[in-house]
């Protein structure tokens, strides 16, 4: 099978889109640093020579490790690693800087929102981020905190005694045990986080003011 194919490499995994129509027609998610499993994902697709890949991510090492890879199996392998290759005014500090996956949210914002419609993208993976796109479609930056995993791990890494848990899911406080409050205060710090972050846009856009939502599940 030829036509485009996108790649993004994050922190824990690796996720593939067939192309088809414009959008994507199909995702699989694959484990970092495997070929076996994306030799088999790319036999299950039948991808051919032919085809066109885009890649981006946020992980250099394991991108760069799948670009190469994929150079051996198709002939036109093209990375996004620069907000100047991105249709993109971007409006802060150090552009350079911005982390490829929050601008190319920005830009998929940017196609959706309504015309004088700020728009809030708020992206939920290894961390959270809650950025914001001005009117204009200019990305002006955001708020970046732990997300639910990189939380807790830090909890019990940090600490003497408490455990390891898994937040895959809202628990209302107060948790009647240590691991249930633990549930309880990761996942409102978190929601809490994203809450007064979108408040804070919200006074300035009123109800100009669009928000996506996007990311991975997530499990300790």
């Amino acid at each position: 099978m030829s036509g485009l194919f996108v790649a993004d490499v994050g922190n824990s995994r690796v996720k593939w889109g067939r192309c088809e129509s414009g959008g994507i027609a199909e995702v699989a998610v694959l484990p970092p640093d495997a070929p076996d499993a994306w030799q088999t994902q790319l036999a299950g697709w039948a991808v051919d020579s032919a085809a066109t890949w885009i890649v981006s991510g946020v992980h250099p090492r394991r991108r760069d490790a799948l670009v190469e890879w994929l150079k051996h199996t198709s002939a036109d392998v093209q990375v996004l690693d620069s907000y100047q290759k991105l249709p993109l005014v971007v409006q802060v500090d150090e552009p350079g800087q911005v982390g490829i996956d929050r601008l190319l949210n920005a830009v998929a914002a940017n196609r959706r929102r309504p015309p004088g419609f700020a728009a809030v993208m708020v992206d939920a993976g290894s961390a959270v981020t809650v950025d914001l796109v001005d009117t204009s479609g200019a990305f002006c930056g955001g708020a970046i905190f732990p997300g639910l995993r990189l939380m807790a791990q830090a909890l019990h890494e940090h600490t003497a005694l408490l455990p390891l848990v898994a937040v895959d899911r809202g628990v209302p406080p107060p948790g009647t045990s240590t691991a249930q409050a633990i549930r309880a205060g990761v996942f409102h710090a978190v929601l809490g986080g994203i809450q007064l972050v979108l408040t804070k846009y919200r006074a300035t856009f009123s109800n100009a003011l669009d928000v996506y939502i996007t990311g991975a599940t997530q499990r300790c």
